[in-house]
């Protein structure tokens, strides 16, 4: 590829960070959490990924939503920036992108992983693309081209992996172990901590920090030995990020907050405290002024890292309630365990499930817009209150086998009934 065809993408996005609009500090875009986050070397652009599928490029100074780019079947749990203006997204359906900046389809797919993938990490010669999935491995990918490496050893999920200066690898699960592999992927150490791990970060000195369930950072040097640990309770902690000087960590939780942590005293030096939702994701911009976050109110938003204040207002209005005209029916209820998934009306914006709008008489998998799974469109149903009964009554898994819909069933008869009738009225 020519240097003119590999700079015109970013050229082209460059140039529409100058055309948008005035900046907005907080970013809607996403129709479901916020679940991964990347900033760019040179600090214009993030990436995001949610739950509702979608990887978003945005301008930071801006705003403004670049791209929203739509390839995988389920929440796009991580993402990497790549050498060369390309990035990784990873998702729930196993799979890995490899996306061009600019490009509207990913140029390369890194398929073999059979669960979902919960992490990913760029090998410090941006040669390596390691992966952590929840079919209990972590994987090496050449960028290159090339047959990954398979590393085992977890007895669980793997949820986190990163690389240490030297070129080897660690990765953290649910089964509570850290494992440190060699460059090439064979085992080195472990090391059993109390809790199930969510999230990892490195430093440049080899300074390893592993996160999870009892809310605690532990500080653990390259062999494994723990040298420190800050309990941040009581939720548990989703996401680490160092500052670009290594100085300070950021960890984000499930309570709504977000502790950054002087790694050299392990003292808390100021918290984040956002709207109450969990935030899933965090990154730095490069020149360590500002933290970005992503959460579970679908926003991206941007803080003062100095201060730790949040940069433009904290607080932005919810989207409408779309069930506040079915106030005191049964059905809308009912309802309210779906609607984070599933919009009534076209218009709603993107959600992690297709709309349901003009549910009745549609056949399954069957909308232009959203990408099915190939089991779905293989069966030959058509949504009728008989049928969309019968989905909750034996649930999703049994009535739809292949869906990437949560199992869940309505085991009240009257229950269903009331459902069916509000769909009725509210997807016409």
């Amino acid at each position: 590829m020519s240097l003119r065809a590999l700079k015109s993408p970013i050229v082209g996005l460059l140039a529409a960070l100058v055309l948008a609009g005035p900046a907005s500090a907080q970013m809607r875009g996403h129709g479901g959490p916020v679940r991964a986050l990347a900033v760019t070397g040179d600090g214009r652009l993030a990436i995001s990924g949610g739950f509702d599928q979608a990887a978003i490029v945005w301008g930071l100074d801006t705003g403004t939503a670049l791209s929203v780019l739509r390839f995988h079947e389920g929440a796009v749990n991580a993402v990497a920036v790549l050498p060369d203006g390309r990035f990784a997204s990873a998702s729930e359906d196993g799979r890995i992108a490899l996306w061009r900046l600019g490009r509207p389809e990913p140029e390369r797919v890194l398929e073999g992983h059979a669960g979902a993938i919960a992490g990913l990490a760029v090998a410090p010669d941006s040669q390596t693309l390691a992966s952590a999935a929840w079919d209990g491995t972590a994987r090496l990918w050449p960028l290159s081209g090339g047959p990954a490496k398979v590393l085992t050893g977890h007895t669980g999920n793997v949820n986190a992996v990163a690389f240490l200066p030297d070129g080897r690898v660690v990765t953290a699960g649910a089964d509570a172990t850290v494992h440190v592999w060699s460059a090439a992927g064979e085992p080195v150490t472990s090391l059993t901590l109390p809790s199930a791990l969510s999230t990892l970060a490195i430093a440049p000195d080899g300074d390893i920090a592993a996160a999870g369930a009892d809310a605690t950072v532990r500080f653990l040097d390259a062999d494994g030995a723990i040298r420190a640990s800050v309990e941040l309770g009581p939720a548990p902690v989703i996401a680490l990020a160092l500052s670009p000087d290594a100085s300070q960590l950021a960890a984000a939780g499930a309570g709504g907050t977000v502790s950054v942590i002087e790694r050299k005293t392990t003292k808390i030096r100021y918290t984040l405290v956002g709207p109450g939702l969990p935030v899933w994701s965090v990154a730095w911009r490069p020149d360590g002024s500002e933290l970005v976050t992503g959460g579970g109110d679908r926003l991206v938003r941007r803080w003062d890292a100095a201060t730790g204040a949040p940069i433009g207002p904290l607080a932005m209005p919810r989207p409408a309630d779309t069930l506040a005209a079915f106030h005191g029916e049964r059905g809308a209820e009912v309802f309210r365990a779906c609607v984070a998934c599933h919009s009534l009306k076209p218009d709603e914006g993107p959600r992690a499930g297709p709309t349901l709008a003009g549910i009745f008489g549609r056949r399954i998998a069957s909308l232009p817009d959203y990408r099915y799974s190939d089991a779905l469109k293989r069966m030959d149903i058509v949504w009728t209150p008989e049928t969309v009964a019968r989905l909750f009554e034996v649930g999703p898994a049994r009535y739809t086998p292949g869906t990437r819909m949560p199992e869940q069933t309505i085991n009240s008869a009257e229950d269903r009934d009331a459902l069916v009738r509000f769909l009725e009225k509210a997807t016409r």
